[in-house]
């Protein structure tokens, strides 16, 4: 570790409100600060007119810094401006920073990479929340969890929680429809190679691929399945069906294999299952939630996958 680096980590273990949403906002504002001006910064020139806050600290001037790297989502709604302990963390993060320039030990890009690291790892630490909206279509409410899953996407350094969410989701229902037991479920990063698998989900001789983006890689192993003796299914995303027909029928394979849109694949399971009642259907889509949570608990590492369910 860096020295930079390492003096951040300590600085943040000693005072975690520099984590907080509010606390993030100061070091993000002071850091831009430090690398337009130079160091040493003086502290009271980094507070405002009237004393009481730190100069330039904002919802747009943090939304601008966050912008800047790909982070659309709004990190404090005031940018930690009305907070007044936030300017005890200035001083302290100005302290750190002198220091360190004192000793000629500091890189200001590394300290601005390493606190919209931390943005971002705050942001997934959030996780998607349940909030049915019974004034929208359920397929839209399905959709907010998938649009959810794609903010996490946009700030989770990488990591593809549109996919992985979108398998267990499947796989949930499909636990739910055939019982408990009767499925094999594996971590979205598990390739199928590693374990033998025709596809993600095998049920007698149906293949499920679950994708956000069909390649023609996908559908050269739906030809594999079909050789096999096996029924090719490919669920994604109401955008992508389009495009999976057109690589199926270079292959000409279209009229084999069946391209299902998730969100409507979902949907109507949970108005069957609720009986076509409209009153039942969040309690329907809570109870497969609840299931897939279970899954995620159980195939992957990474807890921001889980959705938070109310109560």
């Amino acid at each position: 570790m860096t020295p930079t680096a390492e003096r951040l980590e300590s600085l943040c273990k000693e005072y975690p409100k520099f984590l907080h949403k509010g606390g993030l906002c100061v070091p993000l504002i002071v850091t831009k600060t430090a690398r337009e001006r130079g160091l040493p910064l003086e502290p009271d020139d980094l507070r405002t007119k009237e004393g009481g806050q730190v100069a330039g600290l904002g919802r747009s001037a943090v939304q601008k810094i966050l912008e800047a790297e790909g982070i659309t989502r709004v990190l404090a709604e005031e940018g930690g401006r009305t907070n007044r302990g936030n300017l005890r963390l200035m001083k302290l993060y100005v302290a750190t920073l002198n220091e360190l320039h004192h000793e000629k030990a500091l890189d200001l890009a590394e300290a601005h990479k390493w606190w919209i690291q931390k943005v971002r790892a705050h942001f997934v630490s959030k996780g998607p929340k349940f909030h049915f909206d019974p004034g929208k279509s359920l397929r839209a409410n399905i959709n907010d969890l998938l649009d959810q899953a794609a903010d996490l996407q946009r700030v989770g350094g990488g990591n593809n929680y549109v996919g992985a969410m979108l398998q267990h989701l499947v796989g949930a229902k499909l636990d739910i429809v055939l019982g408990h037991g009767k499925l094999r479920h594996h971590g979205f990063s598990v390739a199928d190679i590693s374990t033998q698998r025709k596809a993600d989900y095998q049920i007698d001789t149906v293949a499920i691929h679950v994708t956000t983006h069909p390649t023609e890689a996908l559908v050269r192993k739906c030809g594999e399945n079909i050789k096999a003796g096996l029924k090719p299914i490919i669920i994604t995303l109401g955008d992508a069906v389009q495009p999976a027909d057109f690589i199926l029928q270079t292959f000409k394979i279209n009229d084999r294999v069946d391209v299902l849109d998730a969100a409507q694949f979902l949907t109507a399971n949970v108005y069957e299952r609720s009986l076509f009642k409209t009153a039942e259907c969040k309690v329907t889509l809570a109870a497969l939630l609840k299931r897939y949570n279970a899954i995620i608990d159980e195939c992957e590492a990474d807890p921001s996958l889980r959705v938070k369910l109310p109560g």
